[in-house]
């Protein structure tokens, strides 16, 4: 069996189509956050989706500031109180809602959303 290319050396795209179901509501706890991988084709999206005050937000998994993903454990992506989002590579935080950086680099910056909605129980892309 044919394993393909490493994971680094992967294509990736920064949007998805439309109507393309990724999570369950209640797998992401209130709050929290879950990893989300797409295939396109051959290349991948990797996005992330966080849910606080009833509300969920989605967010393309990449750092303003470094590029880097913002977790580096799975799904681990709330400062430990659950209020903000943390990049646990050079500790920028985000408002889980806006996405807007208030500290840490990159300061003034902002997360690149992903849209998606809630359709009864699934989370979709929007």
């Amino acid at each position: 069996m044919t394993e393909g290319p490493p994971p680094s050396d992967r294509p990736r795209v920064w949007k998805t189509p439309p109507g393309v179901a990724v999570a369950v509501l209640a797998d992401i706890p209130e709050p929290g956050a879950r990893s989300v991988v797409v295939q396109i084709g051959e290349a991948f999206f990797h996005g992330f989706i966080v849910r606080k005050d009833g509300e969920v937000r989605g967010y393309v998994d990449r750092c303003p500031h470094a590029g880097y993903p913002l977790a580096v454990e799975l799904d681990r992506y709330l400062t430990d109180d659950g209020e903000l989002i943390l990049c646990a590579w050079h500790g920028g935080v985000f408002r889980p809602l806006t996405g807007e950086c208030i500290g840490g680099p990159p300061a003034g910056g902002r997360l690149t959303p992903w849209p998606v909605v809630v359709d009864g129980a699934v989370i979709r892309t929007a």
